[in-house]
């Protein structure tokens, strides 16, 4: 369960590159902080909102620099959905308040990818694991990043 794919990475996930697999937890480096904007990138570490985004802008999506709760409360890039498809979001917490939530990257029905402080690189998880854990046992909610722009 706190592999990188524990076996359970379907789909384009699978396919990370080294650089998105071995990313190392960093809770300072989350998207406008200072720590960032000095040294953008991945290789000084992230925290699970920068993580989440790299994957699907990976995938060619354009996500949002978003803390979690503006992550909650966006409409213009992101929609909220109930059923989730590779490349959802997925914010966690223990309670249905979208400020701190944890960000995860749904990857199939037995397969969140994420990256927390407890296992420190990336992990595959399933939603039992999540709901495990009291401070990630709520699911507050799934949002869609919108398709990515045609290029006219």
């Amino acid at each position: 369960m706190n592999s990188w794919d524990g076996g359970r990475a379907a789909g384009p996930l699978a396919a990370l590159p080294a650089e998105l697999r071995s990313v190392r937890y960093a809770a300072a480096r989350h998207p406008g902080s200072r720590a960032v904007a000095e040294r953008p990138g991945l290789a000084e570490g992230a925290n699970c909102q920068l993580f989440a985004y790299a994957v699907l802008r990976h995938f060619g999506l354009r996500p949002p620099a978003l803390r979690s709760s503006d992550l909650w409360a966006d409409t213009a890039t992101t929609a909220c959905v109930t059923t989730p498809r590779p490349l959802d979001l997925l914010l966690f917490n223990a309670t249905e308040d979208a400020f701190g939530a944890h960000l995860g990257v749904w990857a199939g029905p037995d397969a969140i990818l994420h990256l927390c402080a407890e296992v420190g690189r990336p992990a595959v998880w399933p939603p039992a694991a999540f709901a495990a854990r009291p401070r990630y046992r709520t699911l507050v909610g799934i949002k869609r990043v919108a398709a990515r722009p045609s290029r006219g």
